[in-house]
């Protein structure tokens, strides 16, 4: 067992220089958007009162959240498995104006099991949140800056942008008289496309014949633009909701219309989040992955657990998806490595190149290996006026 102490937990990584430098130069750029976009970052705590971490999110996000007991107060503590609620909580708490708010984070989150076959379960999350606005408007910003995140990610290709609206099922659902039992039984079929057990559980429900037809036909409302024209045919006997619904539906999809090299799916059965999300819900995918890089919506009046309810719409992703996804740019030896010397004048020198920016790497007594083997490039030189950088 001692040989396998370097071994780490299925889903746990660790990062090594090269990796980590990608990752952290990925996230200050994103922080340079996201500010240049008007949004404030926001810091989250890693561990909190489990009853505070949970509040308003649906049991969902507490199997994913890993649990400890406090030696100092005795309570439950919760380890994040996700910030957006926190960050709802930041905004209800804290900021006091009825003006929109636009706040940002960055961090790892703990996930007691993987989002998907072989994942992470420790992603590296960013995101952005918009509070304070109830419009389009500020679903399609979200969805902007949710595709401008990934360009600078590196994925220049083209992005696939699979968009849906929970209050579609869910309006019809409260219209159809569901009770709750049945409206999470045909929710998990939808989700599977399931057409002949959906059919099956509608006609056992008797469910009145244009009820049972427009709940039916969701599991096949999905493709081009084209889609939103035959579902206000099919479901035009809905509730007054679901045609809201169709109608902001639209309007994202002009919103998007401007964004280049990207490809629009809308999906009438797509329920991400359902528990969660009250309206618009989108997600981005690319051709070399099956799953989601980057995911979003619209999650209204969570903050009311928090004393004070607010629209709210917001996006996150994975960092550590985003570098897998892009080549890693060959490492080229930069800095300058200075000899080992007790010279006043070489460690002023030293910390002048540093002041400058420079990666100067000094020499040790002893050690192996020279400034090639340290990643330098260059190396400090004794001249007659001093010290000079010299190109190897």
């Amino acid at each position: 067992m001692q040989n396998e102490r370097w071994l780490l937990p299925e889903g746990i990584e660790e990062m090594p220089p090269a990796q980590a430098e990608r990752l952290e130069s990925l996230q200050r750029r994103l922080r340079d958007l996201y500010r240049a976009w008007g949004y404030d970052l926001v810091l989250t705590p890693f561990i909190e009162y489990l009853d505070s971490l949970l509040t308003g999110t649906g049991s969902d996000l507490e199997l994913q959240t890993f649990k400890v007991t406090d030696r100092m107060s005795g309570r439950l503590l919760g380890v994040r498995a996700d910030m957006t609620p926190q960050v709802a909580r930041i905004d209800a708490h804290i900021h006091a104006g009825s003006e929109p708010n636009r706040l940002c984070y960055m961090g790892t989150v703990l996930n007691a099991t993987p989002q998907e076959h072989g994942g992470s379960r420790s992603p590296y999350q960013v995101g952005a949140e918009l509070y304070g606005h109830a419009g389009i408007e500020s679903d399609a910003e979200v969805l902007e800056l949710m595709v401008e995140t990934l360009r600078i990610a590196g994925l220049a290709g083209t992005l696939h942008l699979d968009l849906g609206h929970v209050a579609i099922f869910r309006s019809l659902a409260a219209q159809a008289g569901l009770d709750e039992a049945c409206e999470a039984q045909l929710f998990e079929a939808l989700q599977r496309k399931a057409v002949p057990e959906i059919d099956e559980m509608l006609l056992q429900w008797q469910l009145p014949g244009d009820m049972a037809r427009m709940l039916a036909a969701l599991a096949q409302l999905n493709g081009g633009i084209e889609v939103l024209d035959e579902a206000a045919v099919q479901l035009a006997a809905a509730a007054p909701g679901v045609h809201l619904a169709l109608e902001q539906l639209r309007s994202i999809a002009a919103h998007a219309a401007d964004l280049a090299d990207v490809a629009l799916h809308f999906d009438l059965g797509e329920l991400r989040g359902y528990h969660y999300h009250t309206g618009l819900v989108f997600a981005a995918f690319v051709p070399e992955r099956g799953h989601a890089i980057a995911l979003g919506g619209r999650y209204d009046d969570i903050g009311a657990v928090f004393g004070r309810s607010r629209p709210a719409t917001g996006f996150s992703t994975d960092l550590k998806v985003l570098l897998t996804l892009t080549p890693a740019p060959v490492r080229k030896n930069r800095g300058i490595f200075a000899p080992y010397c007790d010279d006043p004048s070489l460690r002023s020198e030293v910390r002048t190149l540093r002041a400058a920016g420079e990666r100067v790497v000094c020499e040790l007594p002893g050690q192996q290996g020279d400034a090639v083997s340290m990643a330098c490039d260059r190396i400090l030189q004794r001249a007659a006026a001093g010290w000079s950088v010299v190109a190897l």
